[in-house]
């Protein structure tokens, strides 16, 4: 590898890492931010789905913007915007300050994740081995530090913005200098790909990977909106005990992310994504049956050890799905990320109200289980057709079809 390519690596890890401690210091003071606005219970759901139906909005947006502006660019532009979002929301008083702040936050979210991960796919293609984990293993330590500092605030019942600003104060001018080595797809190289495939994203071949990135962001929306009130509510557990599952599930994420592109590169996507569902599958399960918080605590480590590998490779198959067109596959796909959070939040809260947060609890283990009939679309192309038989090109396969 070049030197070009290892800073490159090293830069996009540190901006995945900078994006998981943001993400982690928001959601997992959730019932903190609720007392501070006096949001209702019957209004939060509210506030959690305009957040990814704005950073929907988003990622189709960056879909447009990338055929000008490289995504290394937006990516520069987008981080400090998400986390100057984030000191809003521990800023304000009133409600429309909390709706402008996040408003803020999800739109650029969107276009953030969008541009990070075209950024490490493309990377991938340039390694040429699987390394997409490993990106994602660095949103997981972010997501450590920042669940860490957030149970800091709640033992020392720190204001908001106090837990916030320390952490962008430091994290923004790093990212921002760290930025100077992205490394965007060689453009000639991705034109030259593009003719010869003749490709064209086509949503008939892209939506088994959609649903997969709809059900695995369902199950983690799950763990990220509700883990602290399911703890506090249902297994009785203290308010700073409530910031810990969140915490949990990032540690066995970074675990299962950081062994996760050994066992790819060893056993194959296809086997490595069967596993992670059902061991997903197996911590929810655990999850809804748990007498108290500490056997709830091993729900949501399996959830982290499951859940971890979904989502890297279902964006590195976008990629491999369609090279010629990576930036669009991956800009689109990432949508579905937020279908999963506007589906997962809402549908937790509102069976939780009428039935039993428990009971909510199966509904994402059963969506996650259906992941395991569309393994085999994390294949190679060569696997998927088998060897000696032409891949369908996807204008071919299109026809008739539309495309998103």
């Amino acid at each position: 590898m070049t030197d070009v390519l290892r800073r490159g690596r090293a830069s996009l890890a540190l901006s995945f890492f900078a994006q998981g401690a943001t993400f982690a210091l928001l959601v997992t003071r959730i019932p903190a931010i609720q007392d501070r606005y006096g949001v209702s219970d019957a209004l939060l759901p509210a506030f959690l789905a305009a957040v990814p139906i704005l950073a929907g909005v988003g990622s189709v947006t960056t879909e447009q913007l990338v055929k000008r502006i490289r995504p290394s660019v937006l990516l520069r532009c987008l981080q400090p915007v998400v986390m100057l979002a984030l000191v809003g929301v521990g800023s304000g008083d009133q409600l429309a300050e909390l709706g402008i702040a996040l408003a803020a936050f999800g739109l650029a979210v969107g276009g953030l994740d969008a541009s990070m991960n075209m950024l490490g796919v493309s990377l991938q293609r340039s390694y040429g081995r699987s390394i997409m984990l490993s990106f994602h293993a660095a949103f997981s330590l972010g997501g450590i530090v920042g669940a860490s500092l957030a149970w800091v605030g709640a033992h020392w019942h720190l204001a908001l913005w106090v837990s916030y600003l320390p952490v962008v104060a430091v994290l923004l001018p790093v990212v921002l200098i760290g930025s100077r080595w992205y490394v965007d797809a060689d453009p000639v190289a991705v034109l030259a790909e593009e003719r010869s495939q003749g490709q064209s994203v086509v949503f008939k071949l892209l939506l088994p990977l959609c649903l997969v990135m709809t059900f695995a962001y369902i199950g983690d929306s799950t763990v990220s909106n509700w883990s602290a009130k399911y703890l506090k509510d249902v297994l009785g557990s203290s308010e700073q005990l409530s910031t810990v599952p969140y915490n949990v599930y990032m540690v066995t994420t970074l675990v299962g992310r950081s062994l996760g592109d050994l066992g790819v590169r060893r056993f194959g996507a296809v086997a490595v994504v069967r596993l992670g569902a059902v061991v997903a599958a197996g911590g929810f399960a655990v999850v809804a049956v748990a007498p108290g918080p500490w056997v709830g605590m091993l729900g949501f480590t399996l959830l982290g050890l499951g859940l971890c590998v979904l989502v890297p490779q279902t964006f590195a198959a976008a990629g491999r799905l369609f090279p010629g067109a990576s930036d669009a596959a991956v800009a689109r796909l990432n949508v579905f990320n937020y279908v999963g959070f506007l589906i997962g939040s809402p549908l937790v809260g509102a069976l939780g109200d009428a039935w039993s947060y428990r009971w909510a609890m199966l509904v994402p283990m059963v969506l996650v289980l259906v992941t395991l009939v569309y393994a085999r679309s994390f294949a190679p192309a060569s696997d998927r057709y088998g060897g000696g038989h032409e891949r369908p090109r996807t204008a071919d396969v299109g026809r008739g079809s539309n495309g998103l």
